[in-house]
């Protein structure tokens, strides 16, 4: 499995802690600001995760999800990330594999990615 991760969050401040915790982890970190740019990210490299915001400018989680999801199929596991009220029905919505709740910890971060990274493909 591909140590590759694509984070697509719009929040700069929180895109590049996400890259700061990751890349100390082992993990190959490319960033997205936002959908459009996450399916130019995928067309040069299939990352083993991509960790999607749902909120963000352009083109949104949702929009993103059903684009790759066409273009792409299940290529790649996705986390959302999100504040909403419900985030497990926001991941339901698109057919993430998994949420993470904001705002999170970093154990709890890097245990939903590793679970992805580390084990077989399971979309």
């Amino acid at each position: 499995m591909s140590k590759h991760v694509l984070v697509v969050e719009d929040e700069p401040d929180l895109a590049e802690a996400l890259q700061v915790i990751l890349e100390s982890s082992g993990f190959e970190v490319e960033v997205a600001r936002n959908g459009r740019e996450a399916l130019r990210a995928v067309e040069g490299r299939m990352p083993g995760l991509i960790i999607l915001d749902m909120l963000m400018p352009i083109m949104n989680g949702w929009e993103f999800a059903a684009e790759f999801e066409k273009r792409h199929g299940h290529a790649s596991n996705i986390l959302v990330v999100t504040a909403a009220d419900n985030p497990r029905q926001r991941a339901d919505e698109i057919g993430a594999d998994a949420v993470l709740p904001k705002p999170f910890d970093i154990k709890a971060l890097l245990s939903r990615v590793h679970e992805f990274i580390d084990a077989p493909f399971g979309r």
